[in-house]
């Protein structure tokens, strides 16, 4: 009988042709989605330049409302993530996205403090699932030996929207003030960077799907490839994974990893909601100026990312390519903090700081694949997450408690730069041969 196996050079050529469509349907509406996603969540930074004096809120109120998004966050992650399971990406995410976009638009109604802080737990009880649930949704598309490269495009949109929220924000806060009658500037910022994410919403749950097996842009050969090429990752996957979600919380290297994704995550939390205000710092104080000037970190960040994701995939290796993003933001952080009195080397400094942190954030969700099979991802990944996202609750809040009690926020910046010391530790002393793959 003849052998109608096809050769190895079809196959492949299959399975490049698959995974380049993948990337083309799926990536850059998701990056869109990130990018308003990313954009509702920091832009606060900016109101806060006119949000503090109208509202007659301190550094310290501001700094617990932009933290305390995330306690509804942390909260709501787990279960977000396992109802995502129970009804399918799509569907979920779609809800995910109108609700959170509805909320953040919502914020150019809040009064005071007290309604501040509602509108953000709120926010950030609706956004919890969808980074995580998109971490999820891309592994079911992606094996572990594509997923940096996958992830990075995906997270570019967090650089992209310091790029073109920056100077958008800052526009808007120059141009919009008095305009439509009874709206300050600060209040068109949150109503013009809102409503996008709600029509997003809605575009979700008309244009994804949750598996190859649902999609008519592969060919039948493509998606025999693309399904192969997951299945032979499953099988590759290192001894010892935690296999029922029952056993994620029980589980050491899971609790470990939570306490990397902490130290990064604090981070990028400080530069994202106090960068705005240490430029002002630096000495200036147009807030069109300062937006121009927020994007330059954030451009060096999104091309670095790009660099560091493809030379983790192309040399399956995981540990040092997100040891040295966590010692650039280090480096970065402590250059800012000695030289905040020169415009140049401060920049340069969060430049170098920015593009670390923010370049981590792909390279550290392939680290899981070590430790969690498909059944207890869902859990395992909420579970991380939500550890990591408690940075973005403390992070905020000191920076601000400490601007209040000492006039500047350098002494916050040394701390966070220990911070990402110890998430060098904690990396390195992850068994390489668990992870790079």
């Amino acid at each position: 009988m003849p052998d109608t196996t096809p050769p190895a050079s079809v196959t492949s050529q299959a399975r490049d042709a698959a995974f380049r469509k993948v990337t083309l349907f799926l990536i850059p509406y998701i990056f869109v989605c990130y990018l308003f996603n990313y954009l509702d969540r920091v832009n606060v930074g900016f109101g806060k330049l006119q949000m503090l004096g109208a509202l007659h809120m301190t550094e310290t109120q501001y700094g617990l409302a932009a933290g305390i998004f995330f306690l509804g966050y942390i909260l709501c992650g787990l279960p977000s993530n396992l109802m995502l399971v129970r009804i399918g990406a799509r569907r979920w995410l779609a809800i995910i996205m109108v609700a959170w976009g509805t909320l953040s638009t919502a914020l150019l109604l809040v009064h005071d403090a007290t309604s501040f802080y509602v509108l953000r737990l709120l926010t950030g009880a609706a956004e919890a699932g969808f980074f995580p649930g998109m971490v999820l949704y891309l592994t079911r598309w992606f094996p572990a030996e594509r997923q940096g490269r996958a992830l990075t495009l995906f997270m570019a949109a967090i650089p992209l929207s310091g790029v073109l929220g920056g100077p958008l924000s800052g526009l808007i806060l120059s141009h919009f003030d008095g305009n439509g009658g009874r709206l300050a500037a600060w209040q068109w910022l949150f109503l013009l960077e809102g409503v996008p994410t709600i029509l997003l919403g809605v575009g979700m749950a008309l244009f994804l799907r949750d598996d190859a097996a649902d999609v008519g842009w592969l060919t039948n050969a493509e998606r025999s490839a693309l399904q192969a090429a997951l299945a032979e990752d499953r099988a590759r996957r290192p001894p010892r994974v935690v296999d029922r979600f029952a056993d994620v919380a029980r589980t050491p290297a899971i609790w470990q990893l939570g306490a990397l994704y902490f130290c990064l995550q604090s981070s990028v939390y400080a530069i994202n909601f106090w960068l705005p205000t240490i430029i002002r710092t630096i000495g200036f104080h147009d807030a069109n100026t300062i937006g121009w000037l927020s994007a330059i970190p954030y451009g060096a960040a999104g091309l670095f990312m790009v660099v560091a994701g493809r030379s983790a995939d192309r040399r399956r290796e995981r540990r040092w390519h997100l040891a040295v993003p966590l010692l650039m933001a280090a480096g970065g952080l402590t250059l800012s903090g000695l030289f905040h009195d020169s415009a140049v080397l401060s920049i340069a400094g969060l430049s170098l700081a920015t593009a670390g942190a923010l370049s981590g954030l792909p390279l550290f969700w392939p680290l899981s694949n070590g430790y969690l099979s498909p059944a207890a991802a869902a859990g395992g990944v909420a579970l991380i997450n939500s550890l990591g996202q408690m940075a973005g609750f403390l992070s905020p809040y000191l920076v601000g408690w400490i601007k209040d009690a000492t006039g500047s926020t350098d002494a916050a910046l040394y701390g966070l730069v220990l911070l990402a010391l110890l998430g060098v530790g904690l990396t390195l002393a992850i068994p390489a041969d668990r992870v790079n793959r």
